[in-house]
């Protein structure tokens, strides 16, 4: 089943962050199961060749691979989708208008205003037609909600055409709030929670990036309602797990 399927279906989905450029990480982490991988041009060196390369990579392993941008800018858009990204998770959205402008940007004309480029996506020239078809089928947009002013704003973001999931963005949150890491504070938990009810009211799938790699805490945001979540990503999942079994050996030494 396709990802933009499952979404809107409301199916659990689990996926995880790719932040370093060596195609093994993503072939790892992909033929180990998840969902989606992130390739995470925000907060970390990636280059868009190094971008394209990752989404061939998870091609190869069906693995949807959604590209998560340094802005909202439609050039930027257009050049990962043009790389064939099964989607984009757009950062910094605040408003219903940042919204469609996210949509605009992934489709072109008449129902969005992307440019036409034959690149890997269309099969460099060989399948615009096909790409046309697969991008109002498959095409996935996540929107991130990371601002107070997006919380205030969110019924109106979510109920904009096109957007096929919401993910919360916990630190900028919190930050936008003078609560910057304090995710259990009131008023940081009830901004994720009106979050989350508007979702489950509007039917767009909730996600929340599970940072370290904890279980429980998986588990607890499963309960609490959200079903697009991202688990760790490669940095702290490769140094999570080889700080506890070092730990683990010379204990035991």
């Amino acid at each position: 089943m396709q990802l933009k399927l499952k979404l809107a279906q409301g199916e659990l989905t689990v996926g995880s962050w790719i932040t370093l450029g060596h195609p093994s990480i993503a072939e790892i982490m992909a033929a180990a199961g998840f969902d989606w991988l992130v390739l995470d041009m925000e907060h970390s060196v990636l280059e868009l060749s190094e971008i394209q390369m990752l989404i061939q990579v998870l091609d190869g392993k069906e693995c949807p691979a959604i590209v998560r941008l340094t802005s909202n800018h439609p050039d930027q858009i257009k050049r990962v989708m043009d790389a064939g990204a099964t989607g984009v998770m757009v950062p910094m959205i605040k408003s219903a208008a940042d919204a469609k402008t996210a949509v605009q940007a992934v489709y072109y004309p008449p129902r969005g205003q992307r440019g036409v480029g034959l690149a890997r996506a269309q099969g460099y020239g060989a399948k615009f037609q096909q790409y046309r078809d697969w991008l109002e089928k498959n095409a996935v947009i996540v929107v991130m909600i990371e601002h107070i002013d997006a919380v205030n704003s969110i019924d109106s973001i979510l109920s904009v055409d096109g957007i096929d999931a919401y993910i919360i963005g916990p630190y900028d949150l919190s930050g936008s709030m003078g609560r910057i890491g304090e995710f259990n504070h009131p008023e940081v938990t009830s901004a994720i929670e009106r979050v989350l009810e508007a979702g489950n009211r509007l039917g767009k799938p909730g996600g929340i990036h599970v940072v370290e790699p904890d279980q429980n805490e998986l588990r607890q945001r499963i309960a609490a309602g959200f079903s697009f979540i991202g688990y760790g990503l490669d940095i702290r999942i490769l140094d999570t797990l080889c700080r506890s079994h070092i730990q683990s050996i010379k204990a035991n030494l």
